[in-house]
């Protein structure tokens, strides 16, 4: 039996990168991914887990993940001006979240570009569990650099 958050998983409306890419603004992506009401710790797959853990770690989505950050240009939600880091750890993004079902029959929207979207650790994690404001951004500072975060 699928858990209620994958029942309402199933009835929301499909988002897409095609859309995605029309905003501008990371306020506005970030708003339009948020999946938000989940709980931090609170299992999506409970017992069966090691499903989706045995996806992203398949041949498949290691190599739909790549293309993802090339298409992607290495940008945190795909934004220019959000260039991921040397070190930050990258996460490629299911737009519109998994179901237990979707992963065992292999659905075609689980290795769909068109539902990926690269982001970063903390983006990823405010998507799922948090706010905008939880994201933490990625500063470079240099010599004499004297602005504050």
């Amino acid at each position: 039996m699928l858990s209620d958050y994958m029942e309402e998983t199933k009835k929301m409306v499909r988002k897409s990168y095609r859309e995605l890419i029309k905003l501008k603004t990371f306020e506005d992506r970030f708003e339009y991914l948020k999946i938000g009401d989940k709980t931090i710790g609170e299992d999506t797959f409970g017992g069966h887990r090691y499903l989706n853990q045995n996806l992203y770690r398949s041949p498949e989505w290691r190599r739909i993940r790549d293309a993802v950050i090339v298409r992607d240009l290495g940008r945190d939600l795909g934004l220019e001006g959000y260039e991921i880091a040397d070190g930050q750890k990258i996460i490629v993004h299911h737009i519109n979240p998994l179901t237990l079902e979707e992963i065992l029959n292999m659905d075609p929207c689980v290795f769909d570009m068109e539902n990926l979207i690269t982001t970063v650790d903390s983006t990823h994690n405010a998507l799922h569990y948090g706010s905008i404001g939880t994201v933490n951004r990625y500063v470079e500072r240099y010599p004499g650099d004297t602005r504050l975060w």
